[in-house]
């Protein structure tokens, strides 16, 4: 998928900017071209191709004629099929084009390569934790059990607001910040069910994370997710850095609140007592998302992320590919590059979960793409799903995981998640993620607390209209003035930026307490 470089420019890049094709040409065999600006009925194209109708920018053209019932190709794969005959130069998408099934050759294993090792690695400042762990934030965090201890661990949180009260913290500039993580589960749920595991699971991922100095949990006392399970169930121990209480037991939601404070403030002094080091780049484990994707993103910022992957795999870090959903239709490329027929079929059977779940619910998965993602030029899951896996590079799958599974393993791993954004990094900060990529071409507002959060935008026009929002803009891949590579090398280094303490544009407006959204399975009774 990296090698989408392919287009129709008809001059070198250092003239793109004001000569080029106004469409581009992903691969040999597609069926389309995709629009780099907004074209009109009677422009005529230098492949000689005139447009038919309107195409906005991001959407697709035929470049041939397309019987109806035929599939229709972009990146060289099929991405739906022709719901009625489509004409050379004419607007393709939801009008004329729907999903459909086909057999996909998942060839376990058969493009595994060895992969690049780079030495000496490159390096970040990082935060070195007593058991060698590495986080690239400061945080206290405040954990509930259940709904009914939100709004109490809110209030608590809130007193350490440096926006709210600027002198909570003044003594203690080397952490980052108080945030409380609050959720709508933790009750009316099967006590020996997969969605409280799932839940106990998640909740414990954060209370190890690195990037949290200490943790405090906060109940109300009855729920199903009891704090004494919690702990039990996934070998927490409560200590100094790992405190706990409930409401019922503290006596109401005003004791909690200022029982709460002060525990805070006994952590505050040896959360403090931190400084930052050199430590190679194998420390670095990064989720990998995309948001309010449109036409764009599986030409620039995905493909771009794609090579800042192979890079950081080069080095000896680790980057998680999820969103399930989101990989339909496009997960025969990555089992192509699974390092074991195990690890493809692992793979294949979290897509098979999620077919039978779609029976279950009577959904589809389908639904996928979003309204905005198709406002953007994106048709069916298959097309958004090939788009959304060139975030993973080229590099070999090393393994395959559950939601919120702590994460071992060293390269490119895959985390079964659902392709709702704050759901599915909630799964992989829980296993581990210490720095969030997030690509988008519509303009997600988006954090994730305690991992900062790096947003690559696909596209010029919304670069300039969000800048506040955007990182980087990686719309200069279709405005002809960069590369995929060089953009790639800037990601690279932007992460290790970013990892070393510098704030995202996410942290610095605040985002990151309310996209904590634990995956919720199962019946609430």
């Amino acid at each position: 998928m990296s090698a989408i470089l392919e287009n129709e420019t008809a001059s070198p890049a250092s003239d793109a900017a004001t000569t080029f094709e106004p469409v581009v040409r992903l691969h040999p065999d597609d069926d389309v071209v995709i629009a780099r600006q907004q074209l009109v009925a009677g422009t005529s194209l230098d492949t000689g191709l005139a447009v038919r109708g309107l195409v906005p920018a991001g959407h697709k053209l035929a470049v041939r004629a397309i019987e109806a019932g035929a599939p229709v190709r972009r990146y060289g794969q099929i991405i739906g099929f022709a719901t009625r005959a489509i004409v050379p130069g004419e607007h393709v998408h939801t009008h004329n084009l729907s999903i459909g099934t086909f057999e996909r050759d998942y060839a376990f294993g058969t493009e595994a390569r060895p992969g690049a090792t780079v030495l000496p690695r490159a390096q970040f400042m990082g935060i070195v934790r007593a058991d060698g762990r590495v986080g690239t934030r400061n945080y206290i965090g405040i954990l509930t059990s259940v709904n009914c201890s939100a709004t109490a661990a809110r209030a608590i949180a809130d007193h350490f607001r440096r926006d709210l009260n600027p002198h909570a913290l003044a003594d203690y500039p080397n952490v980052d910040g108080v945030v409380a993580l609050t959720h709508g589960q933790g009750c009316a749920v099967d006590g020996e069910g997969e969605g409280l595991e799932m839940l106990r699971r998640t909740l414990a991922g954060y209370a190890r994370h690195p990037n949290f100095a200490a943790v405090l949990i906060v109940g109300l006392g009855c729920e199903t997710n009891q704090i004494d399970g919690l702990l039990e169930g996934q070998g927490l121990t409560r200590g100094a850095a790992l405190r706990t209480m409930t409401i019922q037991a503290t006596g109401g939601t005003a004791r909690t609140v200022a029982a709460g404070i002060d525990q805070v403030g006994a952590m505050l002094p040896d959360a403090n007592r931190v400084e930052r080091e050199a430590v190679d780049a194998s420390h670095l484990v990064v989720g990998l998302q995309c948001g309010g994707s449109d036409g764009y993103s599986g030409i620039s910022a995905n493909p771009a992320l794609g090579a800042a992957v192979d890079r950081l795999v080069a080095h000896g870090g680790t980057a998680i590919l999820s969103e399930t959903p989101e990989i339909y239709g496009a997960e025969h490329l990555l089992t192509r590059r699974a390092v074991s027929p195990e690890v493809g079929q692992k793979l294949i059977e979290r897509i098979r979960w999620w077919e039978a779940y779609c029976v279950r619910m009577n959904a589809s998965l389908d639904n996928n793409p979003s309204t905005g993602n198709k406002a953007g030029g994106l048709t069916t899951i298959l097309e958004k799903s090939l788009g959304a896996v060139a975030k993973g590079g080229t590099t070999n799958v090393v393994d395959v995981y559950r939601y919120a599974e702590p994460v071992d393993a060293h390269g490119l791993v895959f985390m079964d998640t659902p392709g709702y954004d704050p759901v599915s990094a909630t799964g992989q900060v829980a296993g581990g993620a210490n720095l969030i990529c997030f690509t988008t071409g519509r303009g997600s507002a988006y954090g994730c607390a305690p991992a900062p959060s790096l947003k690559l935008g696909t596209n010029t026009a919304l670069w300039e209209r969000q800048q506040e929002d955007i990182d980087l803009n990686c719309g200069a891949v279709i405005d002809g003035t960069r590369t995929i590579e060089a953009l790639g090398e800037e990601i690279f280094r932007l992460m290790l930026m970013v990892a070393s303490g510098q704030q995202s544009k996410s942290e610095l407006h605040g985002y990151g307490q309310n996209e904590f959204v634990p995956w919720q399975l199962g019946a609430i009774t």
